[in-house]
């Protein structure tokens, strides 16, 4: 099977050829037919030339292996990639309408030719394919380069197209809406450059993994004989399809440490090889067994703490009764203006029902679902 560094490769090198192939036709037919549209079309297919470049240098970078400086690899790479090509789309959105305000302010009859319309036609339709199939491979193989890249030659079809309409309309009415048309299609790729450096900046900043892999992950943990839940998964992303995590797991509290030993290393094991996550670290929580007492307190307990506002869960529990102690974590929803309060409002609440008792409480953040 092809590796996904050398699939994206390929998916970039088709863009630079269709889009120098294209830039070329739309300079010539644009300077014969003195069309800014046309022009600024070219510009544009000439940036997507120099976007695909930096996706392929940047797939390259962040294909090295890690270093003693970089000990997680070079994986982000990618995400830079994608924040230099939304710069690029930005910046050719920028000046593009500086040149369409000059039009404007000055402007210039164009003239269209039956090769001129049939070559924007032409690039309305090849932009129209290749934004698709960019697009299309860059969410299979999880490259935010390769998708942003997509996006801009899909909106490249669109401005052809507008750019072709306005052709028709100056042949048919006689109106010129050149710069007109010039200046819209500039600000839709302004738009499109700020969205797409916005979109990658917040995967850079470390967005939350979406449900469908932390639910995954945890009901691969659960298939563990001998583990009753999994809990505070956290994942940091290192790249696409790279991520590094910990979670927590609950277990009978008789197990010995070799058994734990055991079990964690069959759990990090099943998630790499099932979901190609590294599981760094795997906590401990133990649940009591065999005790009816203890498992009527939980249930006095849990529902005491759920009750309490911005509480999304309770885990961990864990009572010992000899000792006189009880303990458990809570996941504090992000919404809670005070995360210390709702933990002493937990704590009070958890005394008053077990006032002998030693209550420790844990708080946790709702890193994933």
């Amino acid at each position: 099977m092809e590796h996904r560094e050398q699939q994206i490769i390929r998916v970039s090198i088709i863009g630079i050829i269709t889009n120098i192939i294209l830039a070329g036709f739309k300079f010539v037919v644009g300077m014969l037919a003195n069309s800014v549209a046309i022009m600024i079309d070219a510009l544009n297919n000439a940036s997507d030339v120099l976007s695909s470049v930096i996706t392929v240098i940047g797939t390259k970078l962040a294909g090295r292996p890690a270093d003693k400086t970089h000990p997680y690899g070079h994986g982000r790479v990618e995400y830079i990639t994608a924040e230099v090509i939304s710069a690029i789309v930005l910046y050719a959105g920028i000046t593009a309408l500086i040149e369409s305000v000059k039009k404007l302010i000055t402007p210039e009859e164009p003239e269209y030719s039956t090769a001129t319309l049939v070559v924007v036609a032409a690039g309305v339709i090849v932009k129209f394919v290749l934004g698709r199939y960019v697009s299309s491979k860059g969410s299979a193989l999880s490259s935010d380069a390769l998708t942003d890249s997509g996006k801009d030659a899909l909106m490249d079809s669109a401005v052809s197209a507008a750019t072709l309409l306005g052709a028709f309309v100056f042949l048919g009415f006689g109106v010129n809406l050149e710069a007109w048309l010039g200046a819209f299609i500039s600000i839709i790729i302004i738009k499109a450059g700020i969205d797409m450096f916005s979109e990658t900046t917040s995967k850079i900043l470390g967005e939350r993994v979406e449900s469908e892999i932390s639910t995954a992950i945890k009901e691969t943990i659960c298939e563990t004989e001998g583990v009753f839940g999994a809990y505070d998964l956290i994942l940091t992303n290192y790249g696409p399809d790279r991520l590094m995590g910990s979670v927590h797991v609950e277990v009978p509290d008789n197990w010995t440490a070799d058994k734990i030993d055991v079990i964690s290393r069959e759990i990090s094991h099943k998630v790499y090889t099932k979901h190609h996550v590294a599981l760094a670290a795997i906590g401990i929580y133990s649940r009591n067994l065999g005790n009816n007492g203890v498992m009527r307190m939980q249930e006095r307990i849990t529902e005491a703490v759920m009750s309490q506002k911005y509480v999304l869960q309770i885990h961990g529990f864990y009572c010992g009764v000899k000792e006189r102690v009880i303990r458990f974590d809570i996941v504090i929803d992000f919404a809670a203006p005070d995360a210390q309060e709702v933990q002493r409002n937990v704590m009070e609440a958890v005394k008053k029902l077990y006032p002998a008792f030693s209550v420790t409480v844990q708080p946790d953040s709702d890193f994933s679902d």
